[in-house]
């Protein structure tokens, strides 16, 4: 089962399942914009349907009981402001979805694959989490509440047969990237303080070379393949953020900080 399926990765990831002959549940909020994505599974080994499905109102959805794979992928984010100005409204939003929604989602989903034997649960959080980027409060800190959250079960989980798997995207091809601060001023140039290094340093894009973009479907790849493969818990599943997991890995945190620091002060 697949949240968030209605686009970007979590569309390409239950196409790529279906493909590898898995039978997949598409879940969205609105299953009309799904109405075509049993196309995209023509002729794979797997079959795919479509299930509505809101995370952070789930009422009365139960999964199916040969569930083996669930695949966390629902995700928000707000403004891209500076903590002192974002308002709790902005962080109780992502929260809910990016937090308490797949925490909900991984409550109901443990029970049934105990049952069942076993299986994975896959989150997909950010590689942004690896780097200290200014005016990413709210969606690194709810991103980095879920990679903690994996480390506690693949521990609590691993003597019931179910692995847990955690996915770092970096730049990937989606309506949320191509509408984020990698092609905008972020919303925190409006604050004299922050206007600097907000206008120095985005858009972002402008740094990135196309080429390290990643299709949808080329990351759901490398996210399928995770989840079949018995292997370490986080993944990348582009250039950047394996590259960036690599890095983290070996440097440790603290090189990478200071870095950013250096990096994001404002020119003088």
């Amino acid at each position: 089962m697949v949240t968030g399926a209605s686009r970007g990765i979590g569309r390409a990831v239950a196409v790529e399942l279906a493909r590898r002959g898995f039978s997949v549940v598409a879940t969205m909020r609105d299953p009309a914009d799904g109405a075509d994505l049993d196309s995209e599974a023509e002729g794979a080994p797997g079959d795919l349907r479509v299930e509505r499905l809101d995370i952070c109102d789930p009422g009365s959805f139960r999964f199916p009981d040969d569930l083996r794979v669930l695949v966390n992928n629902a995700g928000t984010r707000q403004p891209n402001l500076p903590v002192e100005e974002a308002p709790p409204s902005d962080w109780r939003t992502v929260f809910e979805t990016n937090v308490f929604g797949t925490v909900e989602m991984i409550r109901r989903a443990v029970p049934v694959l105990r049952a069942a034997g076993g299986g994975v649960v896959c989150n997909v959080t950010s590689s942004s989490i690896l780097s200290p980027l200014p005016f990413f409060g709210t969606y690194r800190a709810s991103k980095a509440a879920i990679s903690a959250l994996c480390e506690t079960l693949r521990v609590e989980l691993a003597p019931f047969g179910i692995r847990v798997v955690e996915i770092l995207p970096g730049p990937i091809d989606t309506d949320m990237f191509r509408t984020s601060v990698m092609f905008k001023v972020p919303e925190a140039v409006r604050f004299e303080p922050y206007r600097q290094v907000a206008e120095d340093h985005f858009p972002a894009a402008k740094f990135l070379s196309e080429d390290l973009i990643t299709q949808p479907a080329v990351a759901a790849v490398a996210i399928v393949d995770a989840i079949c493969d018995d292997g370490v818990m986080r993944h990348g599943c582009d250039v950047m953020s394996e590259r960036s997991l690599e890095q983290w890995r070996s440097r440790g945190d603290e090189p990478a900080m200071q870095q950013a620091v250096a990096h994001f002060r404002p020119s003088t």
